[in-house]
């Protein structure tokens, strides 16, 4: 199975490319950004060693998608996806934010509640919560956007008004969007048998209206548990079976590895990389109800450039 963890194309018209954790990024006259979903995966906000096969065309499918069943909600930057790794899209600059959306106490925030913390990103808990227990209602627990290598942080609305990240009117915008959206992935998880756990979502700004940009509802950017075994596991104080990268992130710690200074990346087996794989698809197909249809060409990187070369030459 091959794997595409790096680009470097030169299209007509390009300015510059950013790589990211897991996407690559090319800017095409400053108006259209061409982003491919590489086969990288990261974890703790560092880029694991292997390449995950069909890890891009996933989310890729998986975000464009979701995107298109949600543009009725807000503007979002999806123009075409020529390719099943790539999207094409608006030019937008990015609020240096992640909205994250929450609808159940897990992950990192079961972690610091655990701990004792009883406010996240100025929002209050209440004490006697369980783990994956859901919230009255959704909260919005926003982080800075790092820089490759860096770890985004925790900040509060207050915080954000008060660095002049976003106006008052521009971030009550993204927490309407970003509930709305929350909601609507919520409803489409429903008819798949599936609870949206959490999410993250980015906005910018092109000539001062707000699209959402980048991902959305992915195993990258969301968790989703099953259903069907939420009630019972909870009950009994069980581990939910949930669709994300949690899974990931688990086996790392298993391993020592938090992405902390000088602890090392546990070695990556081509079991490990396999299971890592079949899960991303399995989470295209129980999200989507489709079947998923591998992608297995022998030069993923050519395949890419003409295709994206292809639409390019119509669209410029």
């Amino acid at each position: 199975m091959s794997v595409l963890t790096r680009t470097n194309f030169q299209f007509k018209g390009q300015t510059s490319c950013y790589y990211g954790k897991v996407r690559d990024v090319y800017n095409i006259a400053n108006e259209q950004l061409v982003m491919i979903a590489t086969d990288r995966i990261s974890a703790f906000d560092v880029v694991l060693p292997m390449g995950i096969p069909y890890k891009g065309q996933v989310l890729n499918q998986i975000a464009a998608k979701f995107l298109d069943a949600t543009a009725d909600i807000c503007p979002n930057w999806k123009l075409s996806s020529p390719d099943p790794m790539v999207t094409c899209g608006v030019l937008c600059k990015g609020f240096p934010l992640e909205m994250i959306v929450r609808g159940y106490l897990c992950g990192s925030a079961w972690r610091a509640y655990k701990s004792g913390v009883r406010e996240i990103c100025g929002v209050s808990l209440p004490d006697g919560m369980r783990e994956n227990e859901k919230f009255p209602t959704p909260i919005i627990t926003p982080t800075t956007k790092a820089e490759l290598g860096e770890h985004d942080a925790d900040i509060s609305k207050e915080e954000i008004l008060a660095r002049g990240l976003a106006t008052p009117e521009q971030y009550a915008k993204l927490e309407e969007y970003a509930l709305a959206l929350f909601a609507r992935g919520t409803e489409i998880a429903a008819q798949r048998g599936l609870i949206l756990v959490d999410t993250k979502y980015e906005f910018g700004l092109k000539d001062d209206i707000i699209y959402l940009m980048d991902e959305i509802h992915t195993p990258d950017s969301s968790r989703y548990f099953y259903a069907e075994s939420y009630d019972r596991n909870l009950a009994e104080g069980l581990p939910q079976k949930q669709l994300s990268k949690e899974f990931v992130r688990e086996w790392l710690m298993e391993n020592g590895f938090q992405g902390k200074e000088g602890q090392r990346i546990p070695d990556m087996t081509p079991d490990i990389v396999e299971k890592i794989s079949e899960r991303y698809i399995e989470l295209f197909e129980h999200i989507t109800g489709e079947k998923f249809v591998k992608d297995n060409s022998s030069n993923l990187s050519l395949r890419i450039e003409h295709n994206i070369e292809q639409y390019l030459n119509k669209s410029l």
